[in-house]
């Protein structure tokens, strides 16, 4: 039976299967234009991320914890876009919007737990900052791979079954409002209020991924800043270096919180947002951090700074 022809019957009898991806439907002949805006970021994406990647592992000299937690944060932006960004053209272009609700929940597991994983990427990095400007002569030792994977392990479960549980409630619901999402992938809420039944539980689990997801992450990063900077003023010693990365994150860690509290509370307190507006904010939250953070990192980063410039004025890596 066909889509459409499932739309026509009774919402009682029938649980969709299949949904249409509809964001940005009522630009209608602008639609395909979209298409530009999104596949330059999407290329400029692809490119700097691929080039951070490239340029951290192929010196020597970067392979220290900061810069490996830097590469690691690149190859988060380079594959989050890749989870939507070419499905989204596609539908811009051709019209091809149906999505299978098999497909819808891989693809939410996958936008949602990387998007949680770079949460998590931060707080390693502020806690690499951490160990660098407070113990100092233990760095290395907090940092050693068998130390640092006890800082890390906990956060990475929580992840996994914070975002498994929401996308594992999202499956089991029955959905026979319409079967039309409108946004431009499966997000959380944007599929869940199309259930007929309760979704209290949903909210609740959404809401609590928030919590101690982003959140709790951002307090603890708060935190170990907090110190840190204490820690420098107190001491009276020179720490620019450290600080001026300090402050790089800091940049990033607010580029992607204003966008991600946009996104979430857009869906779950009143406001006057219109869908395309929703659509868009959490589009740029996924391709916004994903473009211009590793353009922060290699302008305010020093080392990475020197490395790009002699790669361009002589073509080659420096030599190990």
């Amino acid at each position: 039976m066909t889509v459409s022809a499932v739309q026509d019957l009774p919402s009682q009898n029938v649980s969709f299967r299949t949904f249409r991806l509809s964001g940005f439907r009522d630009l209608e002949e602008w639609r395909p234009i979209l298409t530009i805006p999104y596949l330059l970021m999407f290329m400029l994406s692809t490119t700097s991320n691929s080039f951070l990647i490239f340029l951290i592992i192929s010196q020597r000299a970067l392979h220290s914890p900061m810069f490996v937690l830097i590469g690691l944060m690149a190859a988060v932006d380079l594959c989050s876009p890749i989870f939507f960004v070419p499905n989204m053209l596609l539908n811009f272009l051709f019209d091809w919007d149906q999505i299978s609700l098999l497909g819808c929940l891989i693809q939410m597991f996958f936008i949602h737990y990387v998007g949680a994983f770079q949460s998590t990427l931060l707080l390693w990095m502020s806690l690499d900052r951490f160990f660098a400007i407070c113990k100092p002569l233990s760095y290395h030792k907090y940092m050693q791979m068998s130390s640092f994977l006890k800082y890390i392990i906990v956060p990475v479960i929580r992840n996994i079954i914070l975002v498994i549980m929401m996308v594992s409630l999202a499956g089991k619901l029955h959905y026979c409002m319409k079967n039309e999402i409108d946004h431009c992938f499966c997000e959380h809420m944007a599929l869940v209020q199309l259930a007929c039944g309760d979704i209290s539980i949903n909210n609740l689990v959404g809401l609590l991924t928030a919590v101690l997801v982003p959140t709790a992450d951002f307090v603890l990063i708060t935190v170990s800043y907090v110190i840190i900077f204490s820690s420098v003023i107190r001491s009276g010693k020179s720490h620019s270096k450290a600080v001026n990365t300090c402050v790089t994150h800091i940049i990033v860690i607010t580029g992607s919180l204003v966008f991600a509290l946009l996104a979430f509370l857009s869906y779950r307190i009143r406001n006057n947002f219109s869908p395309n507006v929703r659509t868009f904010i959490s589009t740029m939250y996924i391709l916004f951090a994903s473009c211009f953070n590793p353009i922060i990192y290699g302008l305010r980063t020093k080392e990475l700074r020197e490395h790009f410039l002699k790669f361009i004025n002589h073509g080659k890596v420096l030599p190990q």
